[in-house]
């Protein structure tokens, strides 16, 4: 079993004591993350995100007319230096194997850079990963063999851009064991996260994974301090604490559950908080963990200046794309004049004839003549017939929705034929369309090309 080793007379680990040596060389935050592995846990299934994730991960679902949710963390490693990164798989995961394949898949393996995919694979157990602790557990064998000083624990399904050199350098300063990500939250939005309690130092005092009644920061009434679900550890010590963690069998397995409060007290844990070095503003961060809060975190992409830069070439969110034509808008009559307002639309598209007002379209999406789509969110390949009526929806990947439709106009009407939010979001599926895109018939089965289904997660 791996051991952390000995502390020293002022309570910090020889090792970190090392670690620290590291400040005064000229290439310090280049050295820490060139020394630093990226483990991106991508294997929840996103249930909140109700039928979005019937056929896929969440960390595959589509953000942002290009993107999916995974490319954040790994362009966020990427432009932090950290070039060598391992994505935890599990929950329906070939639509995400597949892009990180195409998108990623192109590093230089010469120069040590990488971003490897690391299915659930019962590498130590019989069992699938039980809890984060477990996924990160299970694949012990293949992070020791990158020889990583420091493991980076992400998590794969947040919105964000995020330098994770300072982090590092942060967690050096500290002497930390370990050091979280965090952000402050409203009480009534801190039940869905961790939240912790820090002292003066930073030094994190307590730790409960989404509390009943969360706790307030001292000088912050009614804001708690919420964990990110990204981490830094010293390898030595991860792997220790891991393997105790596997020992138990009272454990869930889980970092926020489990491995986290195991720490605090007899172990150095800090809390990084999460803020804009020159402002000092907490930057953007988004969990979009609901139907409405992707609809929602989509929306403000259109503002006149989000608070998420899509366009910064000083932090570019990097991802695999298709070669498409540009987008095109078609006929210049009255009542029929293809345009799109204060909207984003993606390569392949084509306005024919319609109005697109303050949306979101994805790639290769038609809308026909006279329909009118507003305030709403096409995933790739979505099909709007002639004369439909679409307002606050979200339309997935290959529907085809039928001429003459009218969606967000009448809410017992939609929520007959779909699913509709709390905040009054018309979610829509092929299923719900009656189009069963992604299975078929046993009989049907001679006749259905490879890509058919292939091509719609």
């Amino acid at each position: 079993m791996l051991r952390w080793g000995n502390y020293g007379s002022d309570g910090i680990p020889h090792e970190a004591s090392a670690h620290m040596d590291l400040v005064n060389h000229p290439r310090y935050i280049s050295r820490l993350t060139r020394d630093t592995l990226g483990v991106i846990l991508a294997g929840g299934s996103g249930g909140r995100l109700q039928e979005l994730v019937r056929w896929r991960a969440k960390p595959s679902v589509y953000f942002g007319g290009k993107f999916r949710i995974i490319d954040f963390p790994i362009s966020n490693c990427m432009n932090s230096g950290i070039r060598r990164v391992c994505v935890l798989t599990q929950y329906k995961s070939y639509s995400l194997i597949r892009h990180l394949i195409n998108a990623w898949g192109t590093l230089r393996g010469e120069l040590g850079e990488f971003v490897e995919v690391l299915p659930a694979s019962q590498r130590y157990s019989k069992e699938w990963y039980a809890g984060t602790a477990d996924a990160v557990y299970q694949n012990l064998d293949i992070i020791r063999s990158h020889r990583p000083r420091f493991v980076l624990v992400l998590a794969g399904d947040h919105v964000y851009k995020m330098d994770y050199g300072p982090m590092l350098a942060y967690h050096i300063e500290k002497g930390a064991d370990m050091t979280v990500a965090c952000i402050e939250t409203p009480l009534d939005e801190a039940r869905a996260f961790g939240v912790m309690s820090i002292d003066e130092e930073g030094r994190v005092t307590r730790f409960s994974e989404k509390p009943e009644n969360p706790e307030s920061m001292p000088d912050r009434p009614g804001v708690a301090l919420a964990s990110m679900g990204n981490y830094v550890f010293n390898t030595e010590f991860l792997f220790d604490h891991l393997i105790h963690d596997a020992d138990n069998p009272e454990s869930h397995h889980d970092f926020s559950m489990d491995v986290i409060p195991s720490l605090i007290g007899p172990h150095r844990v800090f809390a990084y908080p999460f803020r804009d070095p020159e402002s000092g503003r907490q930057p953007y961060w988004r969990d979009v963990g609901t139907v409405d809060a992707f609809w929602q975190a989509n929306m403000e992409l259109l503002e006149t200046h989000p608070e998420l830069d899509l366009y910064d070439q000083e932090w570019p969110i990097l991802t695999h794309q298709v070669q498409l034509p540009p987008a095109k808008f078609l006929f210049n009559e009255p009542g029929r004049t293809g345009m799109a307002i204060r909207s984003m639309v993606s390569g392949g598209c084509v306005i024919s004839g319609a109005e697109v007002l303050h949306s979101l379209l994805f790639s290769k999406v038609t809308v026909h003549s006279w329909s009118h789509v507003e305030d709403s969110v096409l995933l790739p390949g979505v099909d709007v017939g002639r004369h439909c009526r679409i307002r606050r929806a979200v339309i997935d990947r290959g529907c085809k929705v039928p001429e003459g439709t009218v969606v967000g106009y009448d809410e017992a009407e939609d929520r007959r034929r779909f699913t509709v939010t709390p905040k009054g979001v018309v979610l829509i599926t092929p299923e719900m369309l009656g189009q069963s895109i992604h299975y078929v018939r046993a009989s049907d089965i001679g006749g259905l090309s490879s890509g058919a289904a292939e091509g719609r997660q």
